[in-house]
């Protein structure tokens, strides 16, 4: 059985002609129930993250004032989201969905969440609708409570993970890497522990070499004991966001290929969905349903 994780609040009302598509979540999960990998029995749905969760990665001022609806409207615009209580109830549950998806795959090999990768999110300020770093704080929390040493956050989103790569700079347990564009957002890069920044329009076979040769070489380096994958869609040769040329069928090799070289070295790995942008919001959540469809098969052919 592969756990998803998911909850009704990832989708909420707002505005439909906004660049972030956010009912994508919510189509996705349609979307995987249609075909019948999203089901009663493999569907797990996480409560609010816990304050303290957040603190360990995010400033506590910076948390209290967007509860409140106190920020500024610089820090509005640099998030670029409107703020709403919708907005607050997602960013609360969505980085418990990524811990709660981390514990899966500790347990079952794979676990997938439907939403997750919120990774410009920095320790005092939102940043690219990022809010609260899910990866950063499930890598934190999992190497304080659940006695692991080492986490690899392996960011496959065409945008530079630059929020994980800061809040964790002084985290030696957790390696970030981060395969992105070189030219994109965010135009001023924090320093991962391994940055691979891909020239424009790279195709799938230059860019399949590429994450193929990256993930062997952090895996033998840091020899992770977890491994949360971001694998967003954005690499997307028509994704308005990106400056690649992957196509749908890259990113299906890409996450076959992942997927596989972790279960061969017994790596368990959650999966978060990361960016995606496509103004043709069906044809996006089939594209993000592709790493749990490879993780389906995977876990059927085992």
């Amino acid at each position: 059985m592969l756990p998803l994780v998911t909850h009704p609040s990832y989708s909420y009302g707002f505005p439909p002609n906004h660049r972030f598509a956010m009912e994508k979540f919510a189509l996705l999960a349609a979307h995987l129930r249609g075909a019948g990998l999203l089901r009663s029995d493999n569907l797990f749905r996480p409560s609010r993250a816990k304050l303290s969760w957040l603190e360990r990665v995010h400033c506590p001022d910076y948390i209290a004032r967007f509860i409140d609806n106190r920020w500024t409207a610089r820090e509005i615009k640099r998030c670029n989201l409107p703020w709403s209580e919708g907005l607050v109830e997602r960013s609360l549950v969505s980085p418990a969905g990524t811990v709660l998806t981390a514990q899966l795959a500790l347990h079952t090999g794979i676990a997938c969440h439907l939403a997750g990768g919120t990774h410009h999110a920095h320790y005092d300020y939102a940043s690219g609708f990022c809010v609260f770093n899910d990866l950063a704080i499930t890598a934190k929390l999992l190497l304080d409570e659940n006695q692991l040493e080492r986490v690899l956050i392996f960011d496959c989103d065409v945008h530079q993970g630059d929020g994980t790569a800061a809040v964790l700079a002084n985290e030696p347990r957790a390696f970030t890497c981060s395969i992105h564009a070189g030219n994109n957002f965010p135009f001023t890069k924090s320093l991962s522990d391994c940055d691979v920044a891909l020239d424009d329009g790279l195709d799938d076979d230059a860019y399949l070499a590429v994450v193929a040769e990256t993930l062997q070489a952090v895996v033998d380096q840091h020899r992770p004991q977890l491994v949360l994958y971001d694998a967003g869609v954005d690499v997307y040769a028509a994704d308005p966001l990106g400056r690649l040329k992957v196509s749908e069928a890259g990113i299906r090799q890409r996450d076959r290929l992942v997927l596989e070289f972790l279960r061969g070295r017994g790596i368990p790995v959650a999966t978060v969905i990361g960016g995606g942008y496509d103004d043709d919001r069906q044809a996006l959540a089939r594209r993000h349903a592709i790493v749990v469809e490879e993780a389906a098969r995977l876990l059927a052919a085992s």
